[in-house]
C-alpha cells in the first residue's frame, strides 16, 4: 500500500467538518438535550470523529510503516510509537477505540453520561490529532 497524502488531507478535512459540527452542538446544549435527535446527532458525531481518525491512524500505520494495528486502541499506540502522537497526544485519545466500538456495536449499553464526558473533550481531542498528522505529514513527507 501507497501512502496518498491527499487521502489524508481530505481525511482531515472531513475531521474539520466533524469538528465544527460537535462544536455546534454542544453549543446548543446537546450534551444535555432530552431530545433524541440531538442525542444521535451527537452521538453519530463522536463516531465519525472516531472513525475517522483512526482511518487516517491505520493509513499512516500501513502505508508508510508497514504495520498493522492488533486494534483500534493499538493504532493510536502504534502512532506514537512511531512519533506521528507524541506521549500528551496519545493519552487525550486512550479509550477512543472502546468508545467507538461501543457506539457502533454496543448501543444498547452506551451510557448518556459517558457520551457526554467525550463529547465535551472531542473537539479539543480530534482538533489536537489533526495537528500532530499535519506536523508529521510536513517534517516526514518531503
Amino acid at each position: 500500500m501507497v501512502l496518498r497524502p491527499d487521502a489524508l488531507r481530505s481525511r482531515l478535512l472531513k475531521l474539520e467538518e466533524v469538528i465544527s459540527g460537535l462544536e455546534a452542538l454542544l453549543s446548543r446544549g446537546a450534551a444535555r438535550s432530552q431530545q433524541q435527535s440531538d442525542r444521535w446527532a451527537l452521538e453519530r458525531g463522536l463516531q465519525l470523529g472516531a472513525e475517522i481518525v483512526l482511518d487516517i491512524g491505520n493509513h499512516i500505520l500501513s502505508a508508510h510503516f508497514g504495520v498493522s494495528a492488533v486494534d483500534h486502541e493499538d493504532v493510536i499506540a502504534q502512532l506514537q510509537t512511531h512519533s506521528v502522537l507524541d506521549e500528551p497526544e496519545r493519552t487525550r485519545l486512550r479509550g477512543l477505540g472502546g468508545f467507538r466500538n461501543i457506539l457502533v456495536h454496543d448501543y444498547v449499553r452506551l451510557d448518556p453520561s459517558r457520551v457526554d464526558d467525550f463529547a465535551a473533550r472531542a473537539p479539543d481531542d480530534f482538533s489536537a490529532f489533526a495537528r500532530a498528522v499535519r506536523r508529521w505529514m510536513e517534517r516526514d513527507l518531503r
